[in-house]
């Protein structure tokens, strides 16, 4: 591993060829905290994906790309007066430092949970109106759900146990079949209240809906592709066989791939 002389001067490094390359390459003088923004997005998934697959290496180079962006915002900060790389770091090393006092003061914690109850309270302290004005907007909905979840129980607003969430997911279950019986025009309500209710319980069984939600997309597409390579192999083609046939093909997926 590298000492934190070599982490620093790697830093430094990229910081010099980020001012050399918005100096001098058209498309980096070009850009704007806009321009890269979707950019920013995409490098953020490709990590997760990574992640996901557990490729290490991937990880590696994804943070390389994520930490490009981080230096090419600041770098525009720079320009304009507002900020620079220093102002970002000393920002969060102060937040981590005041978030913290159970390392960095006297405060005793018994473990994880008061360590979020706490963080959540010391953020009402610092002037924010609500523990959910943290939750960005434009999270995907999945993502959302689980923060808001989290932030609500920072502050004691949760169930006591599993089973009554379990309860609550039935409940919901059952007024979104009665409004989808009927037909009616609170279908769409119920079924976010029944998806609300089930990460609510994933959550209490410490799963990940999000990553939960990734793992079985991933093993739907491995399997639909054995069914698309292995039918055609036989001469079948999609869009003509029968649910039946193609269920044959499904079932060795399942086993197979």
């Amino acid at each position: 591993m590298n000492s934190m002389q070599d982490k620093l001067k790697a830093f430094e490094r990229l910081l010099i060829i980020m001012d050399e390359l918005r100096e001098k390459c058209p498309w980096d003088m070009k850009q704007t905290m806009d321009s890269l923004r979707h950019l920013t997005i995409e490098e953020t998934y490709e990590l997760t994906d990574a992640i996901m697959e557990g490729d290490i290496q991937e990880v590696k180079k994804e943070i390389g790309d994520i930490m490009l962006h981080m230096v090419f915002y600041a770098r525009i900060g720079s320009e304009t007066g507002d900020f620079d790389i220093a102002d970002s770091l000393n920002f969060i090393c102060d937040k981590l430092i005041q978030r913290h006092p159970h390392i960095y003061g006297d405060v005793v914690v018994s473990g994880e949970e008061e360590v979020k109850a706490n963080w959540e309270k010391i953020k009402l302290k610092e002037g924010k109106k609500s523990v959910l004005e943290g939750v960005p907007s434009s999270l995907p909905s999945l993502v959302k759900a689980v923060r808001i979840q989290d932030k609500a129980r920072g502050v004691g607003f949760d169930w006591d146990h599993e089973d009554q969430v379990w309860d609550k997911v039935n409940e919901e279950l059952a007024e979104f079949k009665y409004e989808a019986d009927l037909k009616s025009d609170k279908v769409e309500d119920e079924f976010g209240d029944v998806l609300f209710s089930l990460i609510n319980f994933a959550r209490f069984k410490g799963i990940n809906p999000d990553d939960a939600l990734e793992k079985t997309n991933k093993k739907f597409i491995k399997r639909f592709k054995f069914l698309e390579t292995e039918s055609a192999k036989d001469g079948k083609v999609m869009g003509e066989m029968s649910l039946e046939e193609m269920d044959v093909y499904w079932e060795r997926a399942k086993k197979e791939a």
